[in-house]
């Protein structure tokens, strides 16, 4: 009568937990309905006056404040659609200012029910808050330890890969708007390591023979040529050649770097390359010009003191020069040169921080006047390619590839995925040597117990590895519609667990699994076994009605699949009588129905092994599905186990050894206790009667006399 008061306080109890969880209102069903983005924007934007319409190869709204740009606006979906813990991304309005600042950035849709369900939705919000400020150019990087050049952002705790999976978005769709704006340049791609000039190569030269082999480069100009780039302009026909001068010489520039031995030596000779060198300080190089025609110099640097004809560009910068950085030189000693108008050395000064070894171009401007004061450019470029002989150019840099999300979240969790795979190698030896370890009863008790710990610990409450049945519909769904690795791929340690249960079903069932890889599990068993230890009274429920109540699990199990062939949101919701997410992924920091709940499982758990296990759990209703495919049997069973030896079926603390001995795979959690039984021939009966046998025949046996 004890017993079955007991059952019925339990059975109570379980039921104002459930009506706690699913008919609070405070957590009614809900999914997050798409929002405007217009209000959001003149939210973020109070003080505009016109909000253009989306718009562009890459979409954007231009936002206006007296019809001057103040920011754009752009919706992730646009620009970076990635699924999102649900399969589905989460789609967010982000602005930006002129100069590529973050203002701000909003959540206007998303399907991520697992937040819901624990999280509320201000929390997503803060997150996307942290963006204000920050710069599109910078890199960022949800979490992690610290690096340098990487700004971090507070994750989300109980939502690690929705949050990770939202910076994505944001970082990829702000970097396409900027660049598609001009507020960013694309990165380089490759980098030319600063090369040096070799100062011992020289070999006398004459004129031809350099401009010849590119050591000198010329870049000339007829009058057609300037006119046609002038062509549709405002000063089309200012200055025009007429139609017989068009092939004349325009502008006939020689250009040249002088710091080279066999380019500065043979130009200017001895004592004036010495003299140029010795001005030189470190980083600083010397080019030079040799004109006729149009003047490179103009008349700038006479009233500012600025070359305003002509620039360098190299790795898509630009520089002039400053009439501090010319010197005139007066004679040129090569042999065959010809006569030039305008001679000068230009020295690049170390802070453009020139590279001898990468290819520069001079930039010459024409300019035509138009009226008194204003005037319209157009430019013409001349490439130099220095010479190998010339120079030691150390290897190219190849910058790393952007590492996709998947890949820099395994990145992150290195260290968890090799401590992972460590336990697993290490229970698939235990499962192997099976045979020997429960010949050692103690050691295999430590040792099983120790395992669980680290479950609970590193797996559950510190990495977040608690499978749930909400992981099972995800996928299904999945395959049953654009299936993509990516999405499992996005928490390793979800990952390698399904992995790893999926292998250890085929071989040997769901037992694997929930008897010691899963935390929650195995956190029920370690505290029964300090109940058991000390001597609380545990309640062991008639086979009968345990045989029927492993049915409740199966009728969950089917309950939750219907739900989520239509809604996997609302699933999700119901799935809540799985306690993982409150005890692990969210370490009982929410609602208090769903603590009590959780903390009610516990308890039950003190009185009755693995309560929650053995009755309520559809993830493990769904994994012993699988059963039947199972390769290996290796729990030894003799014919005398159950007809008339009892002793591993009452021995066993989930009771999934029927009365006539045969173990219900379906319900084994391979705890090894009943192998450790098994071989122990001081306590399984079979063994003990084996013994006697053998004992009392030896006792009968009559030693032989010899007779000499």
């Amino acid at each position: 009568m004890n017993i079955l008061k007991k059952i019925k306080s339990i059975q109570f109890l379980v039921c104002i937990a459930f009506l706690f969880i699913f008919i609070s209102p405070t957590q009614a069903l809900f999914v997050s309905p798409p929002k405007d983005p217009i209000p959001l924007i003149k939210q973020i934007f109070p003080t505009a006056t016109h909000i253009g319409e989306k718009s562009g190869n890459v979409p954007i709204w231009s936002i206006e404040k007296n019809e001057q740009i103040i920011g754009y606006a752009f919706e992730t979906n646009d620009l970076a659609k990635i699924p999102a813990y649900s399969g589905e991304p989460v789609n967010m309005l982000v602005a930006i200012s002129p100069e590529g600042v973050y203002l701000g950035a909003k959540v206007l849709e998303h399907h991520e029910p697992i937040i819901l369900a624990g999280i509320p939705e201000s929390k997503l919000y803060a997150f996307a808050d942290q963006y204000d400020g920050l710069n599109v150019s910078d890199r960022l990087k949800v979490g992690g330890n610290n690096k340098e050049g990487v700004i971090h952002i507070d994750g989300l705790s109980g939502a690690t890969v929705t949050v990770m999976v939202m910076n994505v978005a944001i970082t990829k769709a702000a970097t396409q708007v900027a660049r598609s704006l001009g507020i960013i340049k694309a990165s380089q791609e490759i980098i030319q390591p600063m090369s040096t000039i070799h100062p011992g190569v020289y070999q006398k030269a004459d004129w031809q023979t350099l401009v010849g082999d590119g050591s000198i480069r010329k870049l000339t100009l007829n009058r057609n040529t300037v006119d046609e780039a002038f062509v549709g302009t405002e000063v089309e026909h200012i200055d025009e050649a007429t139609p017989e001068q068009k092939q004349d010489m325009f502008a006939e520039i020689y250009f040249a770097q002088a710091d080279i031995p066999s380019v500065g030596r043979n130009l200017l000779g001895e004592s004036e390359y010495r003299w140029l060198m010795s001005t030189l300080k470190e980083g600083e190089h010397a080019i030079a010009l040799l004109g006729n025609g149009y003047s490179y110099k103009g008349s700038g640097y006479v009233r500012g003191g600025i070359f305003d004809r002509i620039q360098i560009l190299q790795n898509g910068e630009a520089f002039a020069f400053r009439d501090l950085d010319h010197n005139r030189v007066s004679d040129i000693l090569i042999n065959g040169a010809p006569r030039f108008q305008e001679m000068s050395l230009f020295i690049v000064r170390a802070q453009h921080e020139f590279n001898p070894g990468v290819d520069w171009q001079l930039e010459l401007l024409v300019r035509r006047q138009l009226g008194a004061v204003d005037s319209l450019f157009t430019s013409f470029k001349g490439d130099y390619h220095t010479l190998d002989k010339y120079v030691e150019r150390p290897p190219l840099i190849y910058p790393e590839p952007e590492l996709t999300l998947t890949q820099e979240v395994w990145q992150e969790k290195n260290t968890e995925v090799i401590i992972l795979a460590v336990l697993l190698l290490t229970l698939l030896a235990t499962l192997f040597f099976q045979d020997v370890l429960v010949r050692h009863p103690t050691f295999l008790h430590n040792f099983r117990h120790s395992f669980l710990v680290v479950t609970v610990v590193f797996i559950g409450w510190s990495w977040g590895g608690q499978l749930s049945i909400v992981n099972v519909f995800t996928f299904l769904q999945a395959f049953m519609s654009d299936f993509s690795w990516d999405l499992f791929l996005l928490d390793p340690v979800i990952f390698i667990l399904w992995g790893a249960a999926a292998a250890t079903i085929l071989l040997w069932g769901r037992a694997v699994y929930c008897g010691w890889l899963c935390p929650f599990g195995a956190l029920q068993e370690l505290i029964n076994v300090v109940a058991r230890h000390v001597k609380i009274p545990q309640v062991e429920l008639p086979w009968a009605v345990h045989e029927r109540l492993w049915a409740i699990k199966y009728l969950i199990l089917l309950a939750l699949f219907g739900l989520s062939l239509d809604s996997l949101a609302l699933a999700e919701q119901f799935a809540e009588i799985e306690p993982f997410k409150t005890t692990f992924l969210l370490k009982f920091d929410r609602e208090w129905p769903f603590i009590i709940y959780a903390l009610l499982l516990l308890l039950i758990n003190v009185f009755s092994r693995k309560f929650f296990c053995r009755y309520l759990c559809p993830l493990g209703a769904a994994l012993s599905t699988g059963n039947s495919i199972r390769l290996f049997d290796w729990l030894k069973r003799r014919p005398e186990c159950g007809q008339p030896c009892k002793t591993c079926a009452k021995e066993c603390e989930i009771q999934a050894i029927h009365p006539d001995g045969t173990i219900n795979m379906r319900e084994c959690h391979y705890c090894l206790d009943c192998q450790i039984t098994y071989f122990n021939d001081e306590k399984c009966p079979p063994l003990k009667k084996m013994a006697r046998k053998k004992q009392k025949f030896k006792e009968q046996q009559i030693q032989t006399v010899e007779v000499t």
